[in-house]
């Protein structure tokens, strides 16, 4: 069945924003982050579409993600932590929180780009949550990109540790090829409160502590002391 452009509900990016719990002093700057090229290609009084807002978004977020994974993993090496952010910054990671977000229903776009599903497309997506960080930063400033990206940043914080390969399994796979038993993990302190915890985990090998980690479950705590291990012992995976 053929879809049909005018019946689709779009949302104004007033009502995104009241949605999104966002305060826009200037509401045209997320209007034009809603905007993709397709839809001024067909709209001749719309002058601007959202790929200025998507440069300025990327810089934007490349920054706060780099800070935020520096502060999250205090004891994690730099090639580690450039694994990380590059794993959160990559466009189907942002066309992810742009789902998560419901972004789809409010870009504006073209007829041909609408009906053929590019509100649902990666690349597409990926942009436009771009688009939106760099039009709250030019509104309100980074305190309130941060305020906005940070929650999505901690939920997404496990699994995308799982993705990059899990240092568990590996200091383990080391651990049992020297014949040193299975590596044991210990909480060692846990402080905060019950909503926002954070755990040191330590990493014991026939009772030598081989690595440390911090983080926002035990679990997490455990992976980056797996991990700050490996790169104690000098092991590195591809």
């Amino acid at each position: 069945m053929k879809s049909d452009f005018h019946s689709w509900s779009f949302e104004t990016a007033s009502e995104l924003s009241r949605r999104l719990g966002l305060t826009f002093s200037n509401l045209s700057l997320l209007t034009r982050a809603l905007t993709h090229r397709s839809y001024v290609n067909e709209n001749p009084n719309v002058m601007e579409d959202n790929e200025r807002l998507e440069f300025l978004g990327d810089a934007v977020l490349d920054f706060i993600v780099g800070a935020w994974v520096y502060h999250r993993f205090p004891e994690m090496p730099e090639g580690e932590l450039t694994k990380i952010r590059s794993a959160i910054v990559r466009n189907d990671q942002l066309a992810e929180f742009a789902r998560e977000l419901d972004l789809g229903k409010a870009l504006r776009l073209g007829r041909g780009e609408a009906s053929s599903g590019g509100s649902d497309r990666d690349g597409l997506l990926g942009s436009a949550f771009e688009a939106l960080i760099g039009a709250l930063y030019l509104d309100s400033g980074l305190g309130a990109v941060e305020a906005f990206v940070h929650p999505m940043l901690d939920q997404a914080q496990e699994y995308i540790l799982e993705e990059i390969q899990d240092p568990k399994s590996r200091l383990q796979e080391w651990a049992q090829s020297e014949k040193l038993g299975t590596p044991q993990y210990v909480t060692v302190s846990s402080k905060g409160p019950d909503h926002a915890k954070e755990f040191e985990v330590e990493v014991r090998i026939q009772g030598v502590m081989y690595g440390r980690g911090h983080g926002s479950s035990k679990q997490v705590a455990a992976r980056i002391a797996a991990q700050t291990a490996l790169e104690a012992l000098g092991i590195t995976f591809k």
